[in-house]
């Protein structure tokens, strides 16, 4: 850039107002992606076409005037001031339109039909109960509200309406909180769900006076605040909880199918949510349907099935899911007396909304969308069920197709919660990636479990103990116990179960002992769940569990005997993960079907050689860091998922090659050490695709650097103590080219000069590539011989930096580099157009942030510098910090400024844009309290600069 505006310097004012409107045009692009990317799991809404057309548009400009600024650089003779003037001008009228329609005062969207909760609130009645709801909440009078009505009516989308509007309402924010009551609750559970959304910490303990004092102190401490409890269907007595009607500022609302509980609860406003007339019901139904035309025969079909709905929002949005798609009349004439036999002989309104969802289900013609749907009735009521573990979970229990590799089985169970949702009988909500059931659906699901296939389930509900032995029935074939307090298994009780596939006790925090006789009589079970239990040692009896597929003990932190497993031969995932085993239990070496191994246990002390290589077949493996491992992970060719330690950079190497021809490997955290070396941590870290190098592993490292291999595909890297010298890319070639990497860590590194080199040469430097070019976070840290990011090598001018090198860093962060006397170039600058936060602290010798390379000879240290998305400075420690930059700073997205003993500096170049006003989004300035002399004494670009910014300023410590 800076090569372009030297070419056209002296051409009319366009130049410069073209460069400020294209960078303001690109931070305006991005908050429209940041919009829709936040609105995507939130808004019931599509983006608006124009919007789509926009972004198109703005696209083209930018990559034109990218296009114009390389031509230049690369044939600088053959543009005339004249065509240069033209095509600025021309250009500077495209963007400035663009930036004036990117305002979108319309709104970004258009209502979407699809959601179930705009539906409902297009509706008169809805919009006046939802008026009714605002003005309640905005009345200070008016301290507690119920909204009642039938099951499956639509009182829990009116709350959540008003709860999605609360949170941008400034007389609440940000103290507006949702919590869910399950219908078996007690005092101690709902305080923790209470708790939990304040997200604050209370007390284990069982006295619930004490929490209640505590949980009463931090809703106090908050000042304003909103809580609403949804589905609330007993009278809860507040003040046990810790919740003070009449407390300044607090309001209360609920959601109930009871009238009496609003009366018992001493709500001052209360609103019935009634059903749907006959018109709405047509109305909703057809807008669900998303049905263009329908013949008049259908029509009429599709009207006298809706009546069947009695005005139920739920059942009318479940149907118009469970037929949408037919066109023909034979199909309707079919459907509609299907559900005319499934409504036979019901005529209460509430119960009437069973058979419907019943007649939804039996639309489900693939077996495996039923018995998936069904098995997510055994997580408790209310439960936000993570999706990837659902599918891992019917991936255990065998509900889908068998497929060749652990990502086409996710894949398929992803395809199958998302037909479950367009069927309406699922909610999936992507921002937490869970899925939900509607109370009343799951009801269903347990009326259908109770005959075939049978299902017990008495999940979240508090027993103390497992249900009595008459409960057992033979015909049983999966019981969730889930999430409760059991924490005693009488030493007599042996259910006779034969036909019993799946049994889950997870999330029985105090049970310990499960007496040896438990499983005599369940000799068919294929998954046994006692993950986070306190189970200390297994029964012996689950040695003879020779069907079973899957164990799982992740969490069981008292676990410390696993018996032998050598007759389990079907056993295809094994979970140990934080159990407290010492050693791997006797007889894995025989579990040659084994395609799931989770191993991260920090007490295990060896990993016998020989294990890895019989289980041949292995998807996913995860092993102890701290644990000497064999060498022979590069053998299992079917490996997807790898979390665990190799012991050198030959043995990443041998990985690697293993995986380039044929291999699978698509998440991995890798961490190279020493033999012997213990890492700084232990625990378990996510798989993404992240290499970590540490202790010294590349202090000795003697094979030429070209050798040294990274997946191709890496996100993350990061070097602790490693022993890594010189220049980062001298190390590893291959990051040229990493088009994937996202982070790059660097720490405690006592050799390290740079991350690369620039040559002197433009035929050498465009031979290497474009470095970082994905890189988004970068930090440095404890470096005391790194000079800075790029080293010039040769004498003269430098080549270019490789366009596209760091452009879409977004953090950088700097610590204790003790030699850095510049953090940035002014050649590398023009490239972080996406920096949003760049902190520097204890750096002893830094004199400037940004200066003059003095490789670059169409550069001007005195040129201004843009960074049009830097929300965070933070300038810490810096003693002989003399300049920011010496021209002026170009930060319109700057939210908050922090400085710290950087006494040096004289002058802060931040421009205001010739605005009497700070930049809009600026928040704070913060110094130290001992600094505001030196404060006083800055200069600054606009003469009303002090003025402006000092009601912005915060002193701290």
């Amino acid at each position: 850039m800076d090569q372009l505006l030297s070419t056209i310097r002296g051409l009319d004012g366009n130049t410069q107002t073209l460069i400020r409107k294209i960078e303001l045009l690109k931070s305006l692009e991005a908050d429209v992606h940041a919009e829709l990317q936040n609105a995507a799991h939130l808004s019931p809404k599509k983006r608006k076409r124009e919007v789509e057309d926009w972004l198109i548009n703005v696209e083209k400009n930018i990559r034109e005037f990218e296009s114009l600024e390389q031509e230049v650089q690369s044939n600088i003779r053959a543009y005339s001031k004249q065509n240069l003037a033209e095509q600025v001008e021309r250009m500077t009228k495209e963007v400035a339109e663009l930036v004036e329609q990117g305002n979108f005062s319309g709104g970004l969207f258009i209502e979407d039909n699809e959601s179930i909760g705009q539906l409902l609130l297009t509706g008169p009645e809805f919009l006046q109960n939802f008026n009714d709801i605002w003005a309640s909440l905005m009345d200070d009078n008016v301290l507690s509200i119920g909204i009642y009505g039938m099951g499956g009516v639509g009182k829990t989308t009116l709350a959540k309406r008003a709860h999605d509007k609360l949170l941008n309402e400034s007389k609440y924010m940000p103290h507006v909180f949702w919590v869910t009551i399950s219908q078996e609750f007690s005092i101690y559970k709902l305080q923790n769900y209470i708790s939990q959304a304040l997200k604050i910490g209370i007390s284990k303990e069982s006295d619930e006076k004490k929490r209640t004092a505590e949980l009463f102190q931090a809703l106090k401490n908050m000042g304003k605040f909103v809580l609403i409890l949804d589905d609330v269907s007993k009278h809860i007595d507040t003040e046990n909880i810790g919740i003070l009607l009449g407390m300044d500022g607090c309001k209360l609302v609920i959601t109930s199918r009871s009238l009496e509980v609003c009366h018992q609860m001493g709500c001052q406003k209360i609103i019935k949510v009634n059903t749907f007339s006959e018109k709405e019901s047509w109305e909703l139904f057809s807008k669900k349907l998303d049905c263009v035309e329908l013949s008049p025969e259908v029509e009429e079909i599709c009207k006298k099935m809706t009546k069947r709905c009695s005005g139920l929002p739920l059942a009318l949005v479940t149907l118009a899911g469970s037929t949408r798609g037919m066109t023909d009349i034979h199909e309707w004439r079919d459907a509609s007396e299907e559900l005319d036999e499934s409504c036979m002989g019901q005529a209460d309104m509430e119960n009437g909304v069973l058979p419907i969802l019943v007649y939804a289900f039996n639309r489900l013609k693939d077996p495996k969308l039923k018995s998936c749907f069904l098995y997510c009735s055994l997580y408790p009521e209310d439960y936000d069920i993570p999706r990837d573990e659902l599918i891992a979970n019917f991936i255990s229990e065998e509900l889908m197709d068998t497929r060749l590799s652990r990502r086409a089985e996710f894949d398929q169970g992803h395809a199958i919660l998302n037909k479950l949702e367009k069927a309406c009988l699922v909610e999936i909500w992507t921002d937490r990636e869970v899925v939900k059931m509607h109370d009343l659906i799951r009801d269903m699901a347990l009326t259908i479990t109770k005959h075939n296939p049978r299902y017990m389930v008495k999940a979240g509900l508090e027993l103390t103990e497992i249900p009595k032995i008459q409960n057992w029935t033979e015909d049983l074939d999966k019981v969730s116990l889930m999430d409760n307090s059991i924490h005693d298994i009488s030493p007599d009780t042996s259910p006779k179960c034969p036909r019993l596939s799946s049994l889950i006790l997870s999330k029985n925090y105090l049970l310990k002992f499960i007496p040896e006789c438990f499983f005599e009589q369940i000799r068919g079970l294929c998954v046994l769940n006692l993950s986070e239990t306190s189970i200390e040692q297994l029964p012996n009896s689950i040695s003879d569990l020779e069907k079973l597929n899957a164990l799982l003990l992740g969490g069981c932190g008292n676990l410390v005997y696993v018996p032998p497993l050598e007759k389990l031969r079907l056993l295809r995932q094994l979970d140990l993960t934080g159990t407290s085993i010492e050693e791997v239990p006797q007889g894995m070496e025989s579990l040659t079907n084994l395609k799931i191994l989770y191993l991260i246990c920090c007490n295990l002390k060896i990993m016998p050689t020989g294990i890895l290589h019989r289980l041949s077949h292995l998807q996913e493996l995860t092993l102890p860091y701290h644990v000497l491992h064999p060498t022979d992970v590069e053998g299992l060719k079917q490996l997807e998922l790898f979390d665990g330690r190799l012991n050198s950079v030959s043995d990443l190497n041998r990985l690697i090659k293993s995986q380039q021809s044929e291999g699978r490997l698509r998440s991995y955290h890798i961490i190279i050490k020493k033999p012997g070396e213990v890492f700084g941590y232990d625990e378990y870290y996510p798989p993404c695709k992240v290499v970590h190098f540490g202790n010294d592993c590349l202090a000795d490292y003697s094979l030429d650097v070209e050798d040294n291999l990274l997946p191709q595909d890496i996100e993350e890297l990061l070097f602790e103590g490693s022993g890594l010298s010189c220049c980062l890319l001298d190390y590893f070639p291959m990051l040229n080219n990493a088009n994937d990497l996202k982070k790059c860590d660097i720490a405690v590194e006592d050799k390290i000069e740079c991350i690369m080199r620039i040559s002197s040469t433009e035929e050498e430097q465009q031979s290497c590539g474009v470095p970082f070019q994905s890189l988004e976070d970068l930090a440095l840290y404890c470096l005391p011989n790194f000079i800075g990011l790029l080293k010039w090598e040769g004498g003269g001018a430098a080549a270019p930096l490789p366009r596209g090198a760091f452009s879409q860093l977004k953090m950088l962060y700097i610590y204790d580099c003790g030699k850095m006397t510049m953090l940035l170039p002014g050649s590398l600058v023009q490239n972080l157009h996406n920096l949003q936060k760049l902190d520097v602290s204890n750096c002893d010798e830094m004199e400037e942030i940004i200066g003059d390379d003095g490789r670059d000879p169409t550069a001007n240290s005195s040129a201004n510098v843009t960074l049009p998305k830097l929300k965070d400075l933070s300038l810490m420690n810096l003693s002989k910090l003399k300049s920011i930059c010496k021209g002026t700073m170009i930060c319109d997205s700057i939210e908050s400024i922090s400085i710290f003993n950087c006494t040096e500096l004289k002058k802060f170049p931040l421009l205001l844009d010739g605005q009497p006003s700070a930049p809009r989004f600026l928040k704070d300035i913060k110094i130290g309290r001992d600094e505001k002399q030196w404060w006083e004494s800055l200069e600054w670009d606009h003469p009303n600069a002090h003025n402006v910014l000092q009601p912005l300023l915060r002193l701290y410590w």
